[in-house]
């Protein structure tokens, strides 16, 4: 599903009024309307109320408005507290206050802390709110009375509503900009908003549904850069085609070079990884030391002994690798490498002159940490680096506070930067491609907090890398399918005590999982 940041959704309002000719008074109406008609069906419960609706003095405000007057049709029992004075309010949200002032005498205003105390304690009774202070305009820290009404509403016992987003997120990255309302339904509008997905944010959305309110969705496809929030669906039309004529050369050849003494579990995870991705053939290139480990730990794989020193990959394994890659189609490195000096120095040497796609993790990383320019050497968009918060600090630099300030952004633009495929671990997983594209994943549950899940995720990438996939879509789907496949094991197991290796055999269950959904869907 295609989703907007701020600065996205304001010009799509902008050219919606301005180009299409429909009228921000009419958007607001459709706007308030169609979320009311939402919060009296969700909230049917709470019917008739008494409801507070809480109105900032912006557009937010002017939907909060409209939905105050759409309940007091329905019958339901509705109180205004306008964090404003009357004058301060202008266009589409001052004409509908005007309207609402006309219906009921339940109007209050309260331009600051001196005069929103009383407001406060005189509406102790309700059952259910509406935020509509901010939405998602909002870019700078909630101050003042504002700051004073969110938290006293925070602390009561009753249902929120939010409209549009929870007021006091950044609506473009999910951040908390002071404090923010904690909602239990978030009613946007035309789509979701990166924040609404991405975390802090995420967690203080409760239920989150969409209201049209009449913007062309033509309009909204044709947003650029374009982000998108990976659900069943659109997973579903990644999924790479497996023809009934195919065979093991269709669906291409991984090499994963990985492994070092007392780490063959991580390249063994990689490699297996892989063959659940579909991936025709696999073959692990390992440490010679270690050879006869890993013809005991793999089946389906093909291994090759490469030359080592001290259980760790030499530089004298180049030029076999090299050869190596000339008959296939992908190249995963990383998985279990080790830090040794001279395999870090083989590692930016294989970056440099394996002109395949490759996915780097682990090791891999670690080896080019201080030495991005080694990135520069390759075609564009065909590397993915898979990093987790730390892993990206190191990468870039920076602190992870850096990294998670604005996750979306930073992916982003250390893809572009470096035109490569990022995949920002973590909560929410991000995957950036260099084009601007970023991916928003949906699934995901704590108890992938464990050793050797990010080797599984490494041979998924890898082997749909090997199926000839664009690597931004085929790091979006591994990650995909990685995350559902973990929330499936959960549903069963729960979320301690979950390892890498349970999640191996879930990845086809839940590919035909996909599937079998689109087929019930048109039967």
């Amino acid at each position: 599903m295609r989703i907007l940041s701020t600065q996205q959704m304001r010009e799509v309002d902008r050219r919606t009024i301005e180009e299409i000719g429909i009228p921000g008074a009419v958007l607001m109406e459709n706007a308030g309307r169609g979320a009311a008609a939402c919060i009296a069906e969700r909230c049917s419960r709470l019917f008739p109320g008494p409801v507070l609706v809480l109105a900032g003095k912006g557009n937010n405000g002017g939907d909060g408005f409209v939905i105050a007057r759409c309940l007091l049709e329905r019958g339901w029992k509705v109180r205004t507290l306008a964090l404003a004075e009357r004058a301060a309010f202008s266009g589409d949200a001052r004409i509908n206050l005007d309207v609402l002032l006309r219906l009921t005498e339940e109007v209050v205003f309260a331009p600051d802390e001196a005069t929103l105390a009383p407001a406060l304690a005189a509406s102790r009774d309700f059952q259910l709110a509406v935020d509509a202070l901010f939405g998602t305009g909002l870019s700078s820290g909630v101050r003042g009375h504002y700051g004073v009404a969110i938290e006293w509403l925070n602390a009561r016992d009753c249902t929120v509503a939010a409209v549009d987003i929870p007021s006091g997120i950044d609506a473009s990255s999910g951040r908390i900009l002071g404090c923010a309302v904690h909602a239990s339904l978030t009613l946007t509008f035309a789509r979701p908003k990166i924040g609404h997905l991405v975390y802090p944010g995420a967690g203080l959305v409760g239920s989150l549904e969409v209201v049209e309110i009449g913007i062309p969705a033509a309009l909204i496809e044709n947003t650029q850069p374009a982000y998108f929030w990976v659900d069943g669906d659109e997973a579903r039309r990644m999924l790479p085609p497996r023809p009934a004529e195919g065979h093991k050369g269709t669906f291409g050849h991984l090499l994963v070079i990985g492994g070092s003494a007392g780490k063959t579990g991580a390249a063994a995870m990689t490699t297996e990884g892989a063959v659940r991705a579909g991936a025709g053939l696999v073959t692990l290139g390992c440490p010679a030391s270690l050879h006869d480990i890993f013809e005991i730990k793999l089946t389906e794989p093909m291994t090759v002994s490469l030359p080592d020193v001290g259980g760790s990959l030499s530089m004298r394994a180049l030029e076999s690798i090299v050869a190596l890659c000339r008959d296939r189609q992908a190249l995963a490195l990383g998985p279990g490498l080790g830090q040794a000096v001279e395999t870090q120095t083989l590692v930016r040497s294989l970056v440099r002159e394996c002109a395949l796609p490759q996915v780097i993790d682990a090791d891999g990383l670690n080896a080019l940490a201080g030495h991005l320019e080694v990135l520069s050497a390759r075609p564009p968009a065909t590397t993915v680096l898979t990093p987790h918060p730390g892993e990206m600090a190191r990468l870039a630099g920076v602190s992870i506070a850096d990294v998670q300030k604005d996750r979306v952004a930073f992916a982003r633009d250390f893809a572009g930067k470096y035109q490569v495929v990022l995949v920002l671990k973590g909560a929410r997983t991000l995957t950036a491609a260099p084009d601007g594209r970023v991916f928003i994943n949906s699934g995901g549950n704590p108890g992938m907090a464990s050793g050797g899940m990010g080797d599984v995720l490494t041979g998924l990438i890898g082997g749909f890398l090997a199926q000839n996939m664009e690597p931004g879509v085929a790091a979006a789907l591994g990650v995909y399918l990685h995350a559902r496949a973990a929330d499936r094991l959960a549903r069963k197991m729960g979320t301690a005590g979950l390892a890498a290796t349970d999640l191996l055999l879930e990845i086809p269950a839940t590919r035909h999982e996909l599937i079998e959904g689109a087929i019930h869907a048109q039967s």
